[in-house]
């Protein structure tokens, strides 16, 4: 069944003119998959939430996240899924009036390269603007990932101290080695005009 969904991703990807090649291989990006839907978290999605952050966690990939944490913050998420399958999620946090975080971002193993991080990226995104919310941030061990969707890397100096708040939960603090990413209206239309 795998072999048959991401040929499908493959074939659509074709069809709207965006492949990737590596290592000799093809790869749907950025290119949503027919059948998948990004949609609001719901509280029968929590469970899932979980699993999937927490797989990535157990790598050291990212914080893991309590379910009491998950249902707190269940209006955050954004998830990916097919049917009643769910295949990504990832939150856009508020932390101040200025301040907005992507976090969790997660898709499961079989799923990355389709695209679906990116469309949770831009749901944030667009739930940002829609906020009044022009930068947004994010901690991420993949920066050029980020950088593909018109984030910039900023030293974490930069950022206020509130962005710290989880910090002390994470086995490699105070060591921490992600790289801090932030995405604003300009960074965005340098983004445009290079593309």
């Amino acid at each position: 069944m795998e072999i048959q969904e991401r040929a499908k991703c493959v074939k659509h990807a074709a069809r709207s003119g965006v492949l990737e090649k590596s290592g000799g291989k093809t790869a749907a990006v950025d290119a949503p998959c027919p059948g998948v839907m990004i949609r609001k978290a719901r509280i029968p999605d929590v469970g899932a939430i979980q699993q999937l952050v927490n797989h990535f966690a157990d790598n050291g990939e990212m914080l893991h996240r309590p379910l009491s944490e998950i249902y707190e913050n269940l209006r955050d998420y954004f998830v990916a899924v097919e049917g009643d399958n769910l295949l990504a999620s990832c939150a856009l946090h508020i932390n101040w009036e200025d301040l907005v975080e992507i976090k969790a971002l997660a898709v499961a193993d079989k799923w990355q390269r389709k695209g679906l991080g990116k469309q949770l990226i831009d749901a944030c995104l667009k739930e940002a603007r829609e906020l009044g919310l022009t930068t947004v941030y994010a901690l991420t061990s993949k920066p050029e990932f980020f950088e593909k969707l018109g984030f910039r890397r900023v030293q974490v100096s930069e950022l206020p101290n509130k962005v710290w708040g989880e910090c002390f939960r994470c086995v490699k603090f105070p060591n921490c080695d992600e790289v801090a990413v932030v995405y604003s209206a300009d960074s965005a239309e340098d983004v445009n005009r290079a593309g």
